[in-house]
């Protein structure tokens, strides 16, 4: 597991997947060194992303650790991305670094699964929802709420340009029936989960208690899959982000994806059902 502060979203995803084909190779940092003639101390930052990752480094380094060409140039294309997060920079005084981190790491990525037993996942939630939830949490101070909570409407951008986020979220019914703010707000949310329902690269569905024991009994998680990049999972706990990154345990993350999906109502008969929660 990986619990950051990384620099860029980009660089450390980058720098993961440095990590993981130098665990692969089997080499320590010190071997790797002596492989590929790029000092310890560089290679560490490097896989930390607190060095730029430049494509001649990353060349020398994979091919230090066997890596097939077709792997490597998946990851100098990686390099060459626009970093699509830049307009997190107006919100940096009130997002924590591992937020940060997290909506970089979405902004990257070509299809997220999100599973929320309690509440509504943020890129599902109206202005009015966020704004109810973040004035009930007490970490969260009056004078940066407003702010926030434009901060997570910005992410909706990803739902609607060009080459949309491909989203697909799982919920409790727990958390279609938690009571945020008054039946007009709670309406207004049934109304916009139905309309994101509708569209081709959203796709939601809702986990009944009469489904039974499922894989995700521990609570949330993000599942992030990217054009260059292997999965990652995001967890949230209180105060901070925990990013796996290690593919043994993002496959069973994966293998809990495939669980909820099979045992939860169709897209379907989740828009019926929430459609009937509008009273």
């Amino acid at each position: 597991m990986f619990e950051l502060a990384a620099p860029t979203a980009l660089q450390w995803l980058i720098g993961v997947e440095l990590a993981r084909y130098r665990n692969e190779a089997g080499f320590s940092l010190t071997q790797l060194a002596a492989a590929c003639g790029i000092g310890k101390p560089k290679l560490s930052h490097l896989e930390t992303g607190r060095t730029t990752q430049f494509p001649g480094d990353l060349r020398r380094i994979l091919t230090a650790c066997r890596v097939d060409r077709e792997d490597v140039a998946r990851m100098i294309q990686l390099t060459t991305r626009a970093h699509e997060a830049s307009w997190l920079g107006a919100w940096t005084d009130v997002v924590s670094d591992w937020l940060r981190t997290m909506v970089g790491l979405e902004s990257l990525a070509r299809r997220e699964f999100v599973f929320e037993p309690i509440v509504l996942p943020g890129l599902v939630q109206t202005s009015a929802y966020a704004s109810a939830v973040t004035d009930a949490a007490t970490r969260v101070s009056p004078d940066v709420a407003s702010r926030l909570v434009e901060f997570r409407m910005s992410r909706h951008r990803l739902l609607h340009k060009e080459n949309p986020l491909e989203l697909h979220a799982v919920v409790n019914l727990q958390a279609l029936h938690l009571r945020v703010g008054d039946r007009e707000l709670m309406n207004e949310q049934y109304r916009h989960l139905v309309a994101l329902g509708a569209l081709p690269d959203v796709t939601l569905q809702v986990l009944l208690p009469e489904a039974g024991p499922h894989a995700a009994t521990t609570g949330q998680f993000m599942l992030l899959e990217f054009e260059d990049a292997r999965p990652i999972v995001y967890v949230e706990i209180q105060d901070a982000g925990v990013f796996v990154g290690e593919a043994g345990r993002v496959r069973s993350y994966t293998l809990s994806t495939h669980n909820l999906e099979r045992i939860a109502l169709s897209p379907a008969e989740s828009a019926a059902l929430i459609g009937s929660l509008i009273t």
